[in-house]
């Protein structure tokens, strides 16, 4: 039985996994075995790191809501909740935008929401 050359499919494969390792450091962007273990890797990490950019991003958003919304007298959980009761449909990274660039708009949020909480 004849062996089976594989050809350009080969030759295919490995460059797809090369071009993935381009500006990796060393053989890691040169070696075919040493760049498809970096390849790998470094997929697996996009992967997981989308997802925990957006953790990242939540956690960011409510230390400056909350660090404005104490300089307006009221804390972080009584604002949400008074926006919920007020029906202010506001996510937590407009609000955090609203406490960076625009203060004032943010107070009037904020003065809103401590009415809504105070009275339930």
């Amino acid at each position: 039985m004849p062996r089976v050359k594989r050809g350009f499919k080969a030759r295919r494969r490995r460059s797809k996994v090369l071009k993935l390792a381009k500006g990796y450091y060393g053989g890691r962007s040169r070696l075919f075995r040493t760049a498809t273990e970096a390849v790998d890797r470094g997929l697996k990490y996009a992967y997981r790191d989308r997802r925990a950019k957006k953790r990242t991003f939540r956690g960011i958003w409510i230390a400056r809501i909350n660090a404005a919304a104490r300089m307006n007298d009221i804390s972080y959980s009584q604002l949400m909740h008074g926006l919920k009761l007020a029906g202010i449909e506001l996510d937590r990274k407009v609000l955090a935008e609203m406490a960076v660039s625009d203060p004032a708009g943010f107070a009037k949020v904020a003065q809103n929401a401590k009415q809504y909480a105070k009275a339930s």
